[in-house]
C-alpha cells in the first residue's frame, strides 16, 4: 500500500532578532536576505506615514468630542500598517481590523468612509469590492479566516490573487487564528498574516498570553514560513511583507510577519492605559518613533534632492496631511446624526418579540433624553 502521508520540510525558523533595514537614528543597517526600497519608495511610505499620523490625531480628537463613538487609535504603529499595506498590487485584498484606518487610508479608502464605523452605523461605509478591502473586523482575528477563504476561492477560478491579513498581537491567542493559519497552510491559499505586535492585548502583556520566543515562530507549526520584523522600520515591513506576497502569490504558501511595534495611545478613548504601564516604557517606543527614524534618513542621504528641496517637499507632505485633517473634521460635521433606532431595520423580515421590546424600550429612553 503507498504511503500517502507524505509531509514538506519544515520551514526554517525566524530570527530571534528581527529584520531591520534602518535603525532608529535613520541609518541603514546590511541585511543577508532583504534589502531596502528604492529612494522613491521610500518617501512614498513616509508621507503615507505623515497623512496616517495626522489622521489618528484627529481622528482622536473627533472621538473626545463625541463625534465618533470610539477610536482605537494606531499612533507609533503607522510603519506596521503602511509598510504592509503599500506591499499590495492591484489585483490583492486587505482584510483589516479596527484599528487598521490609517492602512485603509494608505490603501487609498476615502478617510471619511474609513471612520462611518466608529460613528455607530450599520455598515462599514465603504465599497468592500471597489477598494479590495473588506470592512473592518471588530471581532478578534476573524478577519484572518475571510482571507483565507477569499482566496481560496480565488485560486480555484484561476484568479491571481493574494490577501494581507492584519491583526493585533493578542489576536493571535484566539482560536479564529488557528484555524486560519491551519487552513492557510493545508490548502496553500495565498495569504500573508501581518501580526502587529504593540505588547498589550488592552491591559494584558504579551508575556501573559504566550510563551512562544516570537509570534513569528507560531508559523513553523502550521507549516508556514514566519518572518520577525522590527515593525517601527517602515523600509523593513514593506520589504518583507512584499517577499512573502510574492511568494504567496507564486504559490509559496502563506505566511506570518510579526511586525514588532508599540501602541503609543491608549486602547481605545475609553481606556486610561495609565493604570497598567509604565510611562517609562512608552517614553522608550517614543524615541523609537518611526517617523523620526524615516524622516533623518530622508535628510540625511538627501532622498528627495537637496537641503532646500527637502524642506519644501517635507513641507508640502505635512500641509497635505493637515489638509486631509481639515476635510475629515468638516465632512464629519456635515454628516447627518445617526438613529440609535437603526439598530433594528434591515435584520428581520418580522422582528422577534424580544427585539420589539428592546426597540421600545430605546424609543423610550430617547424620548427622555
Amino acid at each position: 500500500m503507498k504511503h500517502t502521508d507524505e509531509r514538506p520540510s519544515a520551514p526554517a525558523l525566524p530570527t530571534r532578532e528581527p529584520v531591520r533595514l534602518v535603525d532608529r537614528h535613520g541609518r541603514r543597517v546590511g541585511h543577508s536576505s532583504f534589502t531596502a526600497p528604492d529612494p522613491a519608495r521610500l518617501v512614498e511610505l513616509h508621507r503615507a506615514m505623515l497623512i496616517g499620523r495626522r489622521f489618528n490625531q484627529q481622528a482622536g480628537t473627533l472621538a473626545r468630542q463625541g463625534r465618533l463613538a470610539v477610536y482605537p487609535s494606531s499612533t507609533g504603529q503607522e510603519a506596521a500598517q503602511v509598510g504592509g499595506v503599500l506591499a499590495l498590487s492591484d489585483r490583492d485584498w486587505l482584510f483589516p481590523t479596527y484599528r487598521d484606518s490609517v492602512a485603509l487610508v494608505a490603501h487609498g479608502v476615502d478617510p471619511v468612509q474609513t471612520l462611518t464605523l466608529f460613528r455607530g452605523d450599520w455598515h462599514c461605509g465603504y465599497d468592500p469590492h471597489r477598494y479590495r478591502c473588506a470592512p473592518q473586523c471588530t471581532p478578534l482575528a476573524t478577519n484572518a479566516s475571510h482571507a483565507v477563504g477569499l482566496t481560496y476561492a480565488a485560486r480555484r477560478k484561476g484568479r491571481d490573487v493574494a490577501a494581507l491579513a492584519m491583526m493585533g498581537d493578542g489576536a493571535t491567542s484566539e482560536g479564529d487564528a488557528h484555524e486560519a493559519y491551519n487552513f492557510a497552510a493545508v490548502w496553500n491559499t495565498p495569504v500573508v498574516f501581518l501580526v502587529q505586535n504593540n505588547h498589550w492585548a488592552i491591559s494584558v502583556p504579551l508575556r501573559q498570553q504566550t510563551a512562544a520566543p516570537t509570534l513569528a515562530h507560531k508559523a513553523v507549526g502550521y507549516g508556514m514560513k514566519g518572518y520577525h520584523v522590527d515593525g517601527n522600520d517602515a523600509a523593513a515591513v514593506h520589504a518583507v511583507v512584499s517577499h512573502a506576497l510574492a511568494e504567496a502569490r507564486a504559490g509559496g504558501g502563506p505566511a506570518l510577519v510579526e511586525a514588532v511595534t508599540y501602541r503609543v495611545d491608549a486602547h481605545t478613548n475609553a481606556d486610561a492605559p495609565q493604570r497598567y504601564r509604565d510611562p517609562a516604557e512608552v517614553e522608550h517606543w517614543k524615541e523609537r518613533d518611526p517617523l523620526i527614524r524615516s524622516e533623518r534618513l530622508i535628510r540625511d542621504e538627501g532622498l528627495i534632492g537637496d537641503a532646500e528641496e527637502t524642506e519644501r517637499v517635507l513641507a508640502a507632505f505635512g500641509a497635505e496631511a493637515d489638509g486631509i485633517a481639515d476635510t475629515v473634521r468638516e465632512r464629519l460635521a456635515g454628516e447627518d446624526e445617526l438613529d440609535p433606532r437603526s439598530l433594528f431595520t434591515d435584520v428581520y423580515a418580522t422582528v422577534p418579540p424580544l427585539l420589539e421590546q428592546e426597540r421600545a424600550a430605546l424609543a423610550d429612553e430617547l424620548r427622555e433624553v
